[in-house]
């Protein structure tokens, strides 16, 4: 007689049992990838003006006045936010400026900027 080739019924569904169980730790991990990814930009937004601020400085001799010259409302291209620090030409989306020395970022942190130290923080 010929030698059947091939998986058991046990053997498949031990499979499955075996891939349920990777899918139920991988997608926890996984789902929230979206927010984790917004807060990591806001965050390397943040550290880009920080550097920018500094730069100026030592370019300058005196902390900038203030970070930029948008208007309030949100970041765009035609009224970009942190342009006088960052080298870019600012950010054009995603952020808000409240008033002359407050924003608040994509995941709602907000920061304020100090002219007198250079301190860009958040609240």
């Amino acid at each position: 007689m010929a030698k059947r080739k091939g998986f058991t019924l046990v053997e498949l569904v031990m499979i499955i049992v075996i891939l349920g169980i990777l899918a139920a730790v991988a997608i926890p991990k996984y789902y929230n990838l979206q927010s984790q990814a917004q807060t990591a930009a806001e965050k390397g937004v943040v550290g880009g003006v920080r550097a920018g601020i500094h730069t100026y400085f030592v370019q300058n001799r005196a902390w900038p006045s203030s970070l930029d010259s948008a208007s309030t409302g949100s970041c765009s291209k035609s009224n970009p936010c942190f342009g006088t620090v960052l080298s870019q030409g600012g950010v054009a989306s995603d952020w808000t400026k409240n008033s002359s020395t407050r924003y608040m970022g994509p995941v709602g942190g907000n920061y304020s900027y100090n002219s007198s130290d250079g301190a860009f923080t958040e609240l």
